[in-house]
């Protein structure tokens, strides 16, 4: 028995230890396996391009021996090669941040190596002052601290090498850039986009973005217009989701109340009383819609100047419709509206809402190929069915 609460102990840690393990694999890249061959080709073609264009200017040798290639290639240039060919987007990966962040993190580097006795101090503040340069000039590239780092591991004092190998390194990975990415549909450099004039209306504005962008306060490694891009395909996507394939004959009442051409007054105002329904469509013996009737046609048949309630001002109206002696109307069909909006069950739900918004229609009937009702859609179908839609 003593090696039960054993047992589920140790089952309870394995569990814990399985998902601590499972929490800090990485989500797989979204992206296939073309763009993956893509970057990786690109990757070797610009390191190759500045192992023997360096070896080459630096050496006067296209031989590529150990020892020319360590002369003439620098450690860090791997890194912008991942950069520039695999995030080509990344405001991180373009030419200026590649050339500027790279030669002078090189020099940041070289000068605390040269000034600074101690290794550790000198390492700690060149790669610190490296990281405020390139803020400061507006080229912020990882490798770039590595290269000032490496400046001082090596103790090296001489400025010229930061133009050679340095710069000479970076300028051929960045030439190799631009003639590989733009080949393979890569813009580069990703230049962000002229801002066009923005519409007043609409979900995502750039002052929106700008604003959020500022409370974040931290660098994104994507460059604004995407991000803009991505938010606005986002935003697309989720609206085709959730109000995109939305149809009519999801949100109508099927079979509505309904009533005919000859009924009469009072017995079409107790049918909306007494379904609690502000219109009525009125149909044929074929159940073909001819019309509706709504409480704002029977309004129109009172006189709204009059002092007494709108209770008595029916009641006389449905008097005078009794009445032969009156010419008053007494059949729905006498004050229906003849002229309906309809649409069909199959039509996208969110074409209704400008009929709805603008058009001053509160009511609009469903029908079918031949006409005939089969449902109805009122102001608070539209309202539920797209709050519905919106909360999934």
């Amino acid at each position: 028995m003593s090696e039960i609460p054993s047992t589920t102990f140790f089952q309870r840690l394995r569990a814990a230890f399985l998902a601590s393990a499972k929490a800090l694999w990485p989500k797989p890249f979204s992206i296939d396996y073309r763009e993956r061959l893509r970057a990786s080709c690109g990757a070797a073609l610009g390191i190759l391009v500045a192992a023997l264009g360096g070896t080459w200017l630096v050496q006067g040798s296209g031989a590529a021996g150990h020892g020319a290639l360590a002369a003439a290639l620098v450690a860090p240039l791997g890194a912008s090669a991942v950069l520039v060919f695999a995030v080509p987007a990344s405001p991180l990966a373009q030419p200026w941040s590649v050339i500027g962040g790279n030669t002078l993190s090189a020099l940041v580097g070289i000068a605390c190596a040269r000034w600074i006795p101690d290794a550790a101090f000198a390492a700690a503040l060149a790669v610190g002052l490296a990281i405020g340069l390139m803020l400061a000039l507006r080229c912020l590239h990882p490798p770039g601290g590595a290269s000032a780092l490496l400046m001082v591991l090596i103790d090296c004092h001489d400025f010229g090498f930061a133009l050679a190998p340095v710069l000479l390194d970076s300028a051929l990975l960045v030439s190799a850039g631009l003639l590989y990415n733009n080949l393979t549909r890569r813009r580069w450099p990703h230049v962000e986009r002229a801002v066009a004039a923005e519409p007043e209306s609409g979900h995502l504005r750039r002052l929106d973005l700008d604003a959020a962008l500022a409370r974040y306060n931290q660098i994104l490694d994507i460059s604004r217009d995407d991000l803009e891009a991505l938010l606005e395909d986002a935003e697309a996507a989720a609206y085709q989701r959730t109000l995109g394939d939305l149809r009519c004959g999801q949100a109508m009442t099927p079979a509505p109340i309904t009533a005919r051409a000859d009924m009469s007054l009072r017995q079409a105002w107790g049918l909306m009383r007494s379904h609690k329904v502000k219109a009525l469509p009125v149909t044929d013996s074929q159940h073909h819609l001819i019309g509706i009737v709504t409480v704002a046609d029977f309004m129109r048949q009172v006189d709204l100047d009059a002092h007494e309630g709108l209770t008595h001002r029916l009641r006389a109206l449905f008097r005078q419709a009794k009445s032969r002696l009156q010419p008053a109307a007494h059949t729905v069909g006498q004050i229906m509206s003849r002229q309906v909006r309809v649409s069909s069950a199959d039509r996208l739900l969110i074409d209704l809402v400008p009929v709805f918004s603008e058009g001053g229609h509160r009511h609009i009937p469903i029908i079918d190929g031949q006409r005939r009702l089969v449902g109805i859609i009122t102001q608070s179908d539209l309202i539920k069915t797209l709050y519905a839609a919106v909360r999934t």
